[in-house]
């Protein structure tokens, strides 16, 4: 199958081109390079663009033949939209709807759309099922969750089959720890830890250890890159019958801040200096899945379980790529 992959020179982009290519599909990587590193892409198709670039969407999605769009192409840091919420929209929402009408234009009826765990906001039980509220808390999982709603009722005219894929967290490098985490500036916990183990930054920060938890921090739920992109395969396959599709992808499994800390320090060998400061607003003493319905309905089992595994892959890549990519 042609798949138009948005956002594919990202981190999960740039894995999901990977593994798609490997089972056989032809990825056509569509991205503008403002977050994401073509080096990452291999020998996959590249085509530089914008998802403002309703004409050249329709060009490309046309002239290709293009069966099926993923779109990783979002802004992704919960943080940061709260001091730029009209940044997010335009991008999350305002673009992904001209990517939709240039689809609906070409007659391109699947799509596989990256949303995230974000949508629930603080979620009254855990873990957290498909069924619990949509009540997001910050313009981040607001505008993933406008996009579900504008594809469910773009579904309901007969033109799109989509699936929305809600991540907990992902993280470790894929494609035989070729492709990893290399966002600039970094803010995800693991790649940031294993820069302190590298001697890269002074220190990593905990945000609150009064939490509910057995250790006072945070617990979160992480995904193997691989096992999340394995997923969006299986969806994809099952948009052959069905309309509307939504998932949770993730272990299962919590872990809490300073057991990712400690586990990067296990892998590493090395010890770095952990500073202990105050809550960030907004965040959940515990957020783990509940994917029982991903793994009855699209027969999927993640095979990264441990969380010492997943570190020791994303070592291996920083450690591989002591400065990130090269362009």
């Amino acid at each position: 199958m042609k798949v138009l992959v948005c956002g594919g020179a990202g981190y999960i982009g740039s894995n999901m081109t990977a593994i798609l290519a490997a089972e056989g599909h032809e990825p056509i990587v569509y991205d503008n390079l403002s977050k994401g590193h073509k080096t990452a892409i291999g020998n996959a198709e590249f085509v530089k663009g914008d998802l403002a670039d309703y004409e050249l969407l329709v060009r490309i999605l046309k002239g290709r033949k293009v069966e099926a769009v993923m779109h990783f192409a979002a802004f992704i840091e919960a943080g940061e939209s709260v001091q730029f919420p009209l940044k997010y929209y335009q991008n999350n929402v305002c673009n992904t709807q001209v990517l939709l009408s240039a689809m609906e234009s070409a007659g391109v009826e699947k799509f596989v759309f990256s949303s995230t765990a974000a949508v629930y906001g603080i979620p009254k039980m855990v873990p957290i099922t498909e069924n619990l509220p949509n009540e997001p808390i910050n313009p981040y999982g607001e505008t993933k969750l406008v996009v579900e709603q504008m594809c469910h009722h773009q579904s309901a005219t007969g033109k799109l089959r989509y699936v929305a894929l809600r991540y907990f967290n992902a993280c470790g490098a894929g494609h035989n720890c070729t492709l990893g985490e290399d966002h600039r500036p970094e803010s995800h916990l693991i790649p940031l830890a294993i820069a302190a183990a590298m001697g890269k930054r002074s220190s990593v920060k905990i945000f609150g250890t009064d939490y509910p938890t057995p250790d006072g921090t945070c617990i979160r739920d992480y995904i193997h890159i691989e096992d999340l992109c394995r997923a969006h395969l299986l969806a994809m396959d099952k948009l052959e019958k069905e309309n509307e599709l939504i998932y949770n992808l993730g272990n299962g499994k919590g872990y809490s801040v300073r057991e990712v800390i400690d586990t990067v320090k296990k892998v590493s060998g090395r010890s770095f200096e952990v500073v202990e400061t105050e809550r960030r607003p907004g965040d959940s003493p515990l957020l783990t899945s509940d994917a029982a319905k991903a793994k009855r309905e699209l027969r999927w089992e993640p095979a990264w379980r441990g969380l010492e595994k997943i570190i020791e892959s994303a070592w291996q890549w920083h450690n591989k790529y002591p400065n990130g990519y090269e362009e």
